[in-house]
């Protein structure tokens, strides 16, 4: 009985056991699933390897021209080289893996050639040009030149220099000096402090032959004129320097209000505000006074002494007509009783001299002399004003209620007493200050009630999940539903004894019914599966059946009486 299932020729009736062989033994209906589904799943992992290095681009260049930006694309559209926007559209943005040799290759291509063009210009002249056109050649380029060193500040997004070159004529006796204008655009939320424009002035002053600082005059985009404030003669308002020394000046004498009064009322119950009123105005006074020495014990010092002595003589000599009354000989001479004294006269060789003396003596004595050179400071506190508000005290009972109370005239007073020695109070100044008690208003803090699902950083996050999450899931559906149950069945089933019983019956009944285990109670509860045509084990029993029918019917008798096999 045990020889009576033995296959009759296994070799010839044995399946293809590779699993290429099962594979091609599929019907034609699993083998186009398998395929379609394995197109799929390579399509989405395409597509999310796509979508994952979108971000990988950087800034290939920025702030270009309409007519750079537009060379500079078909470049890259002859490389075949993938860009992209940003989203305001004044960058160009290309995989950052080739950021640095598209550069290198847009350069040896003279790209980009940029709108602002400097001393470039000159290299192009032409023959036969006139002097004006030299002349207007090198003011663009000068001009040019000006430009690029002025927008390569950080603050500067771009800028537009214009300069006034006078004709310069030797036959002209007065001429007229070099100007320049320049008009800036600043980025968004930036300055330029004082020095910064005091520097662009110096720039182009400095790189035009003969201009003055004074003539170069700074707008920004507003139409502000930002080089008034470097003259040091604006009484317009203060700049920028100054308003920051102000407003530190400010800070400090609000800190030590709010220093000396929290520990006292309460980090939050106080609100104080200093404003100073400083005088920046530069007064500088020179006096020159002279005093008499003074004192009854003062020596007079002699700054300067002078004596001059003069002596002469004068000789008479023979006057009138020449003749006997003139050559007669000289009176002797004779002193007057009375009366002034004549001048000598001697006689010497038969002549009368006359001799004259004369003494000077100047001095100059040192008398006092002070002079005083005297400069005010600049940044002097001229007067201070302070306000402080201060809320009412939080009282709590025996309950545990708490409710507020304004605070007495003599506590007001007390704190009013505490800002003024704190900020250096000056009557003589001016100085005011001011402590009014007032309860503050606590405004609730409603809380966000927006559904989780609806608050923008979820929507950000799920709109940035939505494409992965989704090529995920039809990936997931390509394989279990596609490419799994293809698999399954071309790879070999495991086979129980109590299938291979069950088959056994199969094969010997022949027909397209399906008989239930023996043996197995759970499995009749089961819907009864049709045995697959093309086993090996169905065959060679059919087969058997065939050949030995007396054989198959002693079986299946023995296993319907129960009886040992």
């Amino acid at each position: 009985m045990d020889n009576a299932v033995t296959l009759a020729n296994p070799n010839q009736l044995a399946a293809p056991a590779g699993f290429g062989a099962r594979l091609a033994a599929l019907p034609a209906k699993s083998k186009a699933s398998l395929g379609l589904g394995i197109a799929a799943l390579i399509a989405v992992l395409a597509a999310i390897t796509l979508w994952s290095s979108q971000g990988d681009y950087k800034v290939l260049y920025a702030n270009l021209s309409e007519k750079d930006g537009g060379a500079i694309i078909a470049q890259l559209s002859q490389m075949n080289v993938p860009y992209r926007y940003s989203d305001g559209g004044g960058a160009i943005l290309v995989p950052a893996a080739q950021v640095h040799d598209l550069r290198l290759k847009l350069a040896s291509a003279g790209l980009p050639k940029g709108s602002i063009v400097g001393f470039e210009l000159m290299d192009g002249a032409k023959f036969g040009q006139t002097q004006f056109q030299e002349r207007l050649t090198f003011q663009r380029g000068l001009e040019g030149e000006l430009t690029r060193s002025i927008t390569a500040m950080s603050a500067v997004q771009n800028a537009r220099v214009h300069l006034a070159l006078p004709n310069q004529n030797g036959f002209f006796r007065e001429q007229q000096k070099p100007s320049a204008s320049v008009m800036l655009t600043l980025h968004p939320g930036r300055t330029l402090d004082r020095a910064q424009i005091a520097g662009i002035v110096h720039l182009v002053s400095s790189s035009v032959p003969e201009m003055n600082p004074k003539a170069v005059s700074v707008l920004d985009q507003t139409g502000t004129l930002l080089s008034a404030s470097t003259d040091g003669n604006n009484g317009a308002g203060l700049d920028a320097q100054q308003l920051q020394y102000v407003n530190q000046i400010e800070a400090g004498y609000n800190k030590r209000i709010l220093d000396i009064l929290e520990p006292v009322i309460g980090r939050d119950n106080l609100r104080a505000q200093v404003t100073a009123d400083v005088d920046f105005s530069q007064v500088e006074s020179t006096a020159e006074e002279f005093k008499p020495n003074q004192g009854e014990n003062a020596q007079a010092s002699v700054r300067s002494q002078q004596s001059s002595e003069q002596m002469g003589q004068s000789g008479s000599g023979a006057t009138g007509i020449p003749g006997a009354a003139s050559n007669q000989p000289p009176v002797p001479a004779t002193a007057p009783v009375t009366g002034a004294a004549q001048p000598l006269q001697t006689a010497q060789n038969g002549q009368g001299t006359q001799t004259n003396s004369r003494k000077e003596a100047v001095t100059n004595y040192e008398v006092d002399k002070t002079v005083r050179v005297t400069r005010n400071a600049t940044g002097t506190v001229k007067r201070l004003n302070a306000a402080v508000v201060v809320n009412h005290r939080s009282v709590t009972d025996a309950k545990g209620k708490t409710t507020t109370v304004p605070l007495t005239p003599e506590e007001i007073e007390k704190l009013n007493v505490l800002v003024r020695e704190s900020i250096g109070f000056k009557q003589e100044r001016g100085d005011s200050v001011k402590v009014i008690n007032a309860p503050f208003r606590i405004e609730k803090i409603e809380p966000d009630s927006t559904p989780l699902w609806k608050q923008p950083q979820t929507l950000d996050m799920l709109r940035a999940a939505a494409v992965p999450a989704s090529l995920v899931l039809v990936a997931m559906v390509i394989v279990f539903g596609l490419i799994r149950p293809a698999l399954k069945a071309a790879l070999p089933q495991p086979v129980s004894p109590a299938d291979a019983r069950g088959s056994t019956l199969d094969a010997v009944v022949d027909d397209a019914e399906s008989l239930p285990r023996v043996g197995h109670e759970a499995d009749a509860r089961l819907p009864q599966l049709e045995a697959p045509r093309m086993s090996p084990t169905l065959i060679a029993a059919r087969a058997y059946a065939k050949e030995n029918p007396g054989a198959v019917a002693s079986i299946v008798r023995g296993w319907v009486s129960g009886e040992a096999a």
